[in-house]
């Protein structure tokens, strides 16, 4: 096992251990001007009194070793795969990170005048007619500023367009309330409809991982369906092959689909969620569409809708007025505002980016690419690695624990040991409906050389698992602390370091 040997780094203590009296990282020159006394610049009763007492004292080399060195401890995608299923942690291209820091585009005041602010307006404008061709769906705002907020703004476009469509206020008109979930759904998805107001009814998932017509069918008889919100694929790993019934029966009922748009990367230019009959997508530009995803954000999740849900976009849109561009506000069925400004911006010039370097012939590969990498892995572990459903992945695929739990080995386990593999673990114990879940999810970055190593690390996982135990149940073994008491961790963090705790901890 070639990935198995650890890259040997050093130890590091904390910069407030590092620390030296009468050390400093700076030499200030003489005054070459009079000198003006300090009172007349900042009064005392603003300034420190305790001469910075407690902050490191360290040279400019103390500093850049340190934190140089504490930066080759981390996995980043510049090492390697980043396997979470549901996540899409690919390497993006440099060139997107440049064109975002282009500076008549990075230094733009976010309240700049329209007539200032023409380039900006026209790559917004420009982005949003390219989701519009890969979703298949019209209207689009790029304000959400990540999934999870415009998979909410998609909902309450329902809620308003429901309400407005039925009269809802008129002669005490009942509102459609129930909003329909699958069972395996991302968490988010529930509680955007209920910050929205809807009450959540589960619909079961078949032993295809797929969604069950027939429940769908009992739900929708009820008649005070307000829609669905499916994933597609879905969190599985699966098509939903009855994508077109399903939204019929939802049509049918009186509500609208709302699909998450997550697991996109499975779909860009080779299927439109219009065309399947979705009213209202949003999408994770930070995961499909290059911005770096992870790390608390930024991200972008714009909405798309189909025509008759346009009137209700967030405000202000971008329109285009003969040669110039243009914030439209006079928009009186709109959800309003959701972000200040007009999203994050950065986020768009990355996308565009993406998507002109690309071309169609580009986005299509890359996701037939990553379809390809789940299916190879989904193929060289089946014979190691039990496989819920039978159905073929799209561009992650699902394991359990299961054939590994007879020996006491789990799903963590074999996550943790992934580690000394030189792996970064996969998504584990998701989705919630599959027990000892491993989501394994490639992408399209990662070459077939790669993709070998990490089967085969899973597969002497196994072999020890089964022949050695203790060796999986206390990995990972080459980090510089073991396994941590993560529910102590969440309830008693330390979070700043004080001089007397390593000696009480010693």
């Amino acid at each position: 096992m070639d990935k198995a040997t650890p890259h040997i780094t050093q130890n590091e203590a904390l910069i407030f251990e590092r620390s030296q009296t009468g050390r400093k990282g700076y030499m200030l020159p003489a005054l070459d001007v009079e000198e003006t006394p300090l009172d007349e610049l900042l009064p005392p009763e603003l300034r420190r009194d305790d001469q910075l007492e407690g902050v490191p004292e360290l040279s400019e080399v103390d500093v850049v070793r340190h934190f140089t060195r504490i930066s080759t401890w981390n996995y980043n995608i510049d090492l390697g795969m980043y396997p979470l299923g549901s996540c899409t942690m690919k390497y993006n291209s440099r060139l997107n990170e440049k064109v975002a820091r282009i500076p008549g585009f990075a230094n733009l005041h976010p309240l700049a005048p329209e007539e200032d602010a023409q380039g900006a307006l026209e790559v917004m404008y420009e982005l949003q007619q390219h989701l519009s061709e890969i979703t298949g769906l019209p209207a689009i705002s790029l304000q959400p500023a990540a999934g999870a907020h415009g998979e909410m703004t998609g909902v309450m476009m329902i809620r308003a367009f429901l309400d407005a469509r039925d009269g809802v206020g008129e002669d005490d008109k009942p509102r459609r309330n129930v909003m329909l979930i699958p069972d395996s759904a991302h968490g988010t998805n529930p509680a955007s409809a209920h910050l929205s107001g809807f009450t959540v009814k589960t619909i079961r998932s078949t032993s295809e991982g797929l969604t069950d017509l027939e429940h769908l069918r009992e739900l929708c008889a009820s008649g005070d369906v307000a829609g669905l919100m499916l994933t597609n694929p879905n969190t599985v790993g699966i098509f939903e092959r009855n994508i077109r019934e399903i939204c019929r029966h939802i049509h049918d009922a009186g509500g609208l689909v709302y699909m998450d748009g997550a697991n996109m990367n499975a779909l860009v230019g080779v299927a439109r969620p219009g065309d399947m009959g979705v009213d209202v997508i949003h999408l994770n530009l930070h995961k499909t569409f290059s911005t770096p995803h992870g790390g608390g954000g930024p991200g972008s999740g714009p909405c798309c809708c189909t025509s008759e849900l346009e009137p209700f976009l967030p405000v202000p849109r971008v329109a285009r007025q003969g040669e110039s561009f243009r914030f439209v506000y006079d928009r009186p069925q709109s959800i309003g505002r959701v972000k200040a400004f007009y999203g994050n911006f950065g986020m768009h010039l990355r996308a565009l980016s993406y998507i002109l370097t690309h071309g169609n012939e580009g986005l299509r590969e890359a996701t037939e690419a990553a379809v390809l990498n789940a299916r190879f892995i989904a193929h060289g572990l089946a014979d190691t690695f039990d496989k819920p459903f039978d159905s073929p992945p799209m561009h992650e695929v699902l394991f359990t624990d299961k054939r590994q739990s007879r020996k006491g080995v789990h799903t963590l386990d074999i996550a943790k040991r992934l580690i000394d593999y030189g792996f970064h673990p996969m998504t584990i114990y998701f989705p919630l409906i599959v027990q000892g879940a491993m989501l394994i999810e490639p992408t399209e970055s990662v070459g077939r050389q790669e993709l070998q190593q990490f089967v085969d690390a899973m597969k002497e996982i196994t072999r020890e698992a089964l022949e050695d135990p203790d060796t999986v149940l206390n990995a990972p073994h080459t980090t510089r602390i073991g396994r941590l008491d993560e529910a102590t961790a969440a309830r008693k963090p330390i979070l700043r370091w004080k001089p007397d705790e390593k000696a009480a901890n010693a």
